[in-house]
């Protein structure tokens, strides 16, 4: 607003000055006025718990009443972060798909080739759950699944196919290298630049409250920060605790009673007792070499192959040399090694197809050793 005097004079009979006061709005206090209003607008939109919504609507008369003032501007970039956020969040939104064992089952079958006993405990584990559900009005508390296997032998992949097989959106928390509790828990938004945590965030990005969350990795967290993680771990795993976890920058409890979390760890040795307590450990077993050759044949070559820009009849290899490609550098509990092996092979095929030399490749005994990378 701007103030505009008016200023007269009169005969020597009457007063000698006569003030006006005029009250001219400008155009900065109408913009801000219209921030207002679609602050306003963006809150009432969405469904938030009805303290948040009070709360939230406090901010905004706060920040009404600065409009006047110097630091409204840094004010509303506070204040519209926060409401970003809050307003994103998936408070009453969740996937009402119903959990089919058959296409779970199916769905594992695809993505993974033996680990016979480690599907026959998540079928067991989901059986559980549906089971819960049906005598809960379809909600109940999801199980805690711990995978702890050598790296390469599939952790991560049976996530993958538990979010396709129960159409539930996927969110992950790299725990390699974290090193503060505040990366899991958020921080205060009296700090400039402050942000909510990776749980909040993978809430967010999967955008209903029952999503699957991978907390990846977890005993590769900092040795400096390890008991404070682990603190917030027990919370996020506990059924008593995490129906309320409290991110830092959000301040307001958020319900993880219905988000199912699949942990992943290489070994037990660097996590607390107290989250292995609360977790359903399933043990990866190591690949032995017929699986390892049939997953080649019937998995990794084929993706290998597109992933190259060649065809099946471009790249073939004979039956008897899969044993060799399977162990070039000796064993492995996992298939990483081998799927870089297949992917030397097929970057060798390609360079001399482009460069007009072969226009495909046999792989027998006798040239294996012109296609194998040099380790």
């Amino acid at each position: 607003m701007s103030l505009a005097f008016l200023v007269s004079t009169t005969s020597a009979k009457s007063p000698p000055f006569r003030y006006t006061l005029i009250m001219e709005p400008t155009s900065s206090s109408s913009s801000a006025n219209q921030d207002i209003i679609k602050l306003r607008a963006q809150l009432d939109s969405v469904v938030v718990p009805p303290d948040l919504h009070a709360q939230a609507t406090e901010m905004i008369d706060r920040l009404e009443r600065m409009i006047n003032q110097g630091f409204y501007t840094e004010e509303f970039e506070r204040t519209r972060h926060y409401l970003n956020w809050i307003t994103a969040l998936p408070w009453d939104k969740r996937v009402t798909q119903p959990i089919d064992l058959n296409t779970i089952a199916q769905t594992l079958e695809q993505h993974h080739y033996g680990m016979q006993e480690v599907k026959d405990r998540i079928l067991e584990y989901m059986s559980v759950y549906k089971l819960r559900q049906s005598q809960s009005d379809g909600i109940a508390r999801s199980p805690l699944i711990f995978l702890v296997g050598l790296v390469g032998t599939g952790k991560t992949t049976f996530a993958s196919a538990l979010s396709q097989a129960l159409g539930r959106p996927l969110g992950r928390i790299p725990f390699g290298g974290m090193g503060s509790a505040r990366d899991l828990r958020g921080q205060s938004r009296l700090h400039l630049e402050a942000e909510p945590g990776y749980v909040i965030k993978a809430l967010k990005q999967a955008g209903v409250k029952n999503p699957i969350i991978l907390l990846d990795e977890i005993d590769r967290v900092s040795e400096s920060a390890r008991t404070d993680i682990m603190g917030v771990l027990v919370e996020l795993l506990d059924p008593e605790q995490n129906k309320a976890f409290l991110d830092h920058y959000i301040d307001y409890p958020f319900d993880l009673s219905e988000v199912l979390f699949l942990a992943t760890a290489n070994n037990t040795t660097n996590i607390a007792t107290a989250v292995l307590d609360r977790l359903e450990p399933i043990r990866m077993p190591s690949y032995s070499d017929e699986e390892k050759i049939h997953i080649a044949r019937e998995y990794l070559l084929p993706r290998v192959l597109e992933e190259s820009g060649l065809s099946a009849q471009q790249l073939n290899i004979d039956d008897s040399l899969w044993p060799q490609i399977t162990r070039p550098l000796g064993y492995d509990a996992g298939i990483r090694t081998l799927k870089r092996t297949l992917e030397g092979i097929a970057r060798k095929v390609a360079r001399q197809i482009v460069a007009g030399q072969i226009q495909s490749a046999h792989i027998t005994p006798e040239n294996i050793k012109t296609f194998l990378p040099k380790w």
